[in-house]
């Protein structure tokens, strides 16, 4: 049987809680370094209790950037799976569908607010 291979999509949301500074575009800042750490952890929980839990690697080349407002952070990430005969295809619709419902209809991600209509699923 051929081996499964790694995928990778991407996935982009908006934090209305933590507000955007210079240090977040720095990858060898400490508030850089501790905001991947807390993101990782948060989406981590969320994939692994989603339809591709079995087969998610995780997430990196996690991004900052200033949002649209001001005080606003976006945040990009490229995350991995392992395409396998198990599933049957990355359906991102899917996979919206069951983030937006674990995060409250996009409002919560652990202790951060997320602006309602920011998540993207490899889109």
């Amino acid at each position: 049987a051929p081996s499964p291979t790694t995928r990778h999509f991407t996935l982009n949301f908006t934090l209305t809680n933590l507000q955007y500074t210079a240090d977040l575009d720095s990858p060898s800042s400490r508030k850089f370094i501790s905001t991947v750490r807390v993101m990782n952890h948060y989406i981590d929980l969320l994939f692994k209790s989603s339809s591709i839990g079995s087969v998610y690697t995780g997430c990196k080349d996690m991004r900052f950037r200033s949002g649209r407002q001001r005080h606003y952070t976006g945040v990009d990430a490229v995350c991995s799976y392992k395409n396998n005969v198990s599933l049957a295809r990355f359906d991102r619709e899917k996979v919206y569908h069951e983030l937006s419902t674990m995060t409250n209809g996009v409002t919560k991600l652990g202790h951060y607010s997320l602006e309602k209509n920011s998540l993207y699923v490899n889109g």
